[in-house]
């Protein structure tokens, strides 16, 4: 059986990176490996999970490859990356409180209700929620 072990997000900003997804969002760091040469190496993953469940690869975005592909994606208003939560609702004002920047707020789309927020550090993040 093949699972999906890490995925990966391209970032303005490794460490500032970190410190949203882990402080703002709330996952927990699973590695932080400093490679030398101001070069991290930062996965976190959800605080609940085990540590063999998936790990997001915070990724430094500034290459030749990512730097036009998330520019393109941030502009064109496409997340990078969907998070499910459980109450959308609650997470959407415990964000807000705590500063976090939405492009739009709660709303359905299909199946589920959504959310779109701004990472700090160059992407766009849905949020959703199954209705029901």
């Amino acid at each position: 059986m093949i699972k999906v072990a890490m995925t990966g997000v391209y970032v303005d900003d490794v460490a500032a990176a970190h410190a949203f997804y882990t402080g703002v969002l709330g996952f927990e760091t699973r590695t932080h490996l400093d490679l030398g040469g101001g070069t991290l190496f930062v996965t976190v993953g959800a605080p609940d999970g085990a540590q063999r469940d998936l790990q997001l690869l915070l990724e430094p975005g500034g290459g030749p490859v990512a730097e036009p592909y998330r520019r393109a994606l941030y502009e064109a208003g496409i997340p990078c990356i969907v998070f499910s939560v459980d109450d959308l609702h609650a997470e959407y004002e415990r964000l807000r409180a705590l500063g976090v920047r939405f492009t739009h707020p709660p709303q359905e789309q299909g199946p589920v209700i959504a959310a779109v927020l701004d990472d700090t550090v160059g992407n766009l993040v849905q949020l959703t929620q199954p209705k029901g």
